[in-house]
């Protein structure tokens, strides 16, 4: 079988598993990271995290789900960091450890303006110590939390008071960019992105992802707001049946031209996740000491996990999102 046909296969696996309701309509990019981060995983990794991968695609968007409970407005600056915020150079001016920036900013000022980038370093760690007590619950309900906000620290939405377009009149790019593109566009990307990798500093690493992301914000705002300045009105937009809804979504051909112009930005954004997703998860075993994972391959999750999952899905079918919305 060649190449291609191999992608193929595993992307219809995927996408059997992972069949989109209408309540999860967003969560597609996130599934298929963690999905595939798994198969990043060395031997005595991968045993254990193949066993759980459906816990792990499942739960992917769990951290979205808490912004809709008690915790919300504390869950919801770990996804992102309005880096714009803090001047016109500012990774210059921001220091990258959490007490300096404290000091320099004050702690309700980066939680008002997102800590994903010390966010990910502080689960990293979590992940480590779960890892040395063997605990299966928060082995994996961190690693796939931190699988969530790597992801998100990929998105150049995500570093940016402009995270939905409203100061620059567009609206919805947000969901455009991180969800619509992927869901239509996605099967013909390039999943093989290597084995994971160790992180020496995972915070040093989480600011360069961070950086990156912003480097990208430019084309991401300036190619759609050409194409829409170009683009016939009466063609941008489109419905599509979602389960009992029919929803307003940008149009297959705006979404191919847009995804054209941006020249692979959101495949390689969304390949750089999977990758480093792997790479957080391996490193945070490795800093435990690489405890033999073979005892947590037998162990179920506990009722406790079971009931906590279950009442984080039911406030977010019935709650309000706490904090910024994306749509």
């Amino acid at each position: 079988m060649n190449r291609k046909g191999l992608v193929a296969l595993i992307v219809l696996a995927i996408l059997a598993i992972c069949t989109i309701q209408v309540y999860s309509w967003g969560f597609f990019a996130h599934k298929r990271i963690n999905r595939l981060s798994v198969f990043t995983l060395p031997a005595g990794m991968i045993e254990v995290y193949k066993v759980h991968i459906e816990y792990l695609t499942e739960n992917a968007v769990a951290p979205d789900k808490r912004r809709y409970g008690p915790s919300g407005s504390t869950e919801a600056p770990r996804h992102y960091i309005d880096i714009d915020h803090y001047g016109e150079s500012p990774f210059d001016s921001m220091p990258r450890y959490w007490k300096d920036a404290v000091h320099k900013y004050t702690e309700d000022t980066l939680q008002a303006y997102g800590i994903v980038p010390w966010h990910i370093a502080r689960v990293t760690g979590w992940l480590s110590e779960a890892f040395r007590d063997e605990d299966l619950d928060k082995v994996l309900r961190l690693s796939a939390d931190l699988g969530h906000y790597i992801s998100d620290a990929h998105v150049p939405l995500h570093t940016t008071l402009n995270y939905n377009g409203k100061m620059t009149n567009q609206k919805g790019i947000h969901g455009f960019w991180e969800s619509r593109l992927p869901e239509l566009l996605s099967d013909d990307y390039d999943y093989f992105v290597g084995k994971a990798i160790y992180i020496e500093d995972p915070l040093a690493q989480a600011w360069e992802i961070v950086e990156e992301s912003f480097a990208a914000l430019d084309s991401v705002l300036l190619f759609e707001e050409k194409l829409n300045a170009e683009w016939d009105q009466d063609k941008k937009y489109s419905y599509e049946q979602r389960g009992q809804k029919t929803v307003k979504v940008y149009s297959r051909e705006y979404s191919e031209e847009y995804h054209k112009r941006l020249d692979g930005q959101v495949e390689r954004r969304l390949r750089s996740s999977i990758h480093f997703v792997g790479s957080y998860w391996y490193t945070a075993w490795v800093n435990a000491g690489k405890p033999d994972l073979k005892r947590l391959s037998d162990k179920e999750l506990s009722k406790e996990a079971r009931k906590k999952l279950k009442e984080e899905e039911d406030m977010w079918r019935s709650g309000k999102i706490k904090g910024r919305e994306h749509e």
